[in-house]
């Protein structure tokens, strides 16, 4: 089968004019295409759409490319593949992608815009590293890891947001972003790795999700704007490096466990919200010793009613119990009830 692409390949190539067949070199192996040569004199370009991935250098340094419109047929990008790419100014990656390889778009500096869409798993080692001119970036829910060094130096780097189920934040993932200014992390990110924000100067406050376990050395070192870092969850493994000291200071929501008078060297407070919240990790929820038990979390001695309903399509909400929350916080629990087949419970002030 492998000894049949080439010329099919021709075939396909024969369909396309000339000058555009000059400008692109190709491999074939069981059907996979890749795109391994730009030779093009640049500006705006167009990639076959029977080409499934975009291989080691293959633009690289085509300082004159300023913008490239990426098939959905197209899976990975490889590494240092649109490196040096100096006048490309915009990028939209399609679902299609699951893997943007180390430095593909290093050192792209007029890059301003970078759209990642959802179906990327991977951003690889310093993948968007030194794109100076990138102003932010929204990292999809499909996104599982970034990399080490993979935003390092984007200076013009104003806001991230980190969707979905990234678990890992890789070290140096955004170290000296100097405008970095708004980070938001959701989901389910485990570890934030050693010097990930370190010199994002402007970077004034930062919240934690519950499900970061590990905070590498030197996480947030000399972003000395830092006043206010708040954490979902219990404290994470973390060393007396993570922060610079002053003029840092740790909040932690009322109801979750651990937290002493400092943290890595920093002084704690309690976080309290605007509004009541249910925990939806710490020690409960959930059913435990027969009873379906929750945390709520808001301000000192602030009272909250929990209602509860069985059909949230009509629903009619019966108060069940009405308590202040001593120290912020206060554990609701409700002995499981075997005539009940699902019960739904919100919270609220009286």
């Amino acid at each position: 089968m492998k000894t049949k692409w080439p010329a099919l390949l021709a075939l396909l190539l024969l369909a396309a004019p000339a000058a555009v067949q000059a400008q692109f070199e190709y491999t074939t192996n069981n059907g996979a295409i890749t795109l391994t040569n730009y030779t093009g004199a640049g500006g705006a370009v167009s990639i076959s759409n029977f080409v499934t991935s975009i291989g080691y250098e293959a633009f690289y340094d085509r300082t004159g490319l300023t913008s490239v419109t990426i098939p959905g047929s197209v899976t990975s990008i490889g590494q240092d593949a649109f490196a040096g790419c100096g006048a490309l100014t915009s990028i939209t990656i399609p679902g299609s992608v699951t893997n943007i390889g180390g430095l593909a778009f290093d050192v792209c500096f007029g890059l301003t815009n970078a759209t990642i869409s959802n179906g990327v798993t991977s951003i690889g080692q310093g993948a968007f590293a030194n794109c100076t001119g990138l102003t932010s970036v929204t990292i999809p829910g499909s996104v599982t890891s970034i990399g080490e060094v993979a935003f390092q130096g984007c200076i013009g780097l104003t806001n991230v947001t980190i969707l979905g189920s990234v678990t890992n934040i890789g070290e140096y993932a955004f170290y000296y972003c100097t405008n970095l200014t708004g980070v938001t992390i959701l989901g389910s990110v485990t570890s934030i790795g050693e010097d990930a924000f370190a010199y994002c100067y402007r970077l004034a406050s930062v919240t934690i999700p519950g499900s970061v376990t590990n905070l590498g050395p030197y996480a947030f070192y000399y972003s000395y704007r830092l006043t206010s870092v708040y954490f979902e969850g219990s404290p994470p493994a973390a060393d007396l490096t993570v922060f610079s000291s002053d003029p840092t200071k740790v909040y932690y929501l009322p109801g979750t466990a651990g937290w002493s008078n400092t943290f890595a060297g920093v002084p704690t407070a309690q976080w309290f919200l605007p509004n009541p919240m249910i925990l939806d990790h710490g020690a409960s929820p959930g059913v435990e010793n027969n009873a379906f038990a929750f945390t709520i979390s808001w301000a000192t001695n602030a009272s909250v009613v929990v209602e509860a309903c069985t059909n949230l399509a009509n629903p009619v909400w019966i108060p069940i119990q009405t308590n202040a929350l001593a120290n912020g916080s206060w554990q609701f629990s409700e002995p499981m009830q075997a005539n009940i087949s699902g019960r739904f419970y919100r919270i609220r002030s009286p």
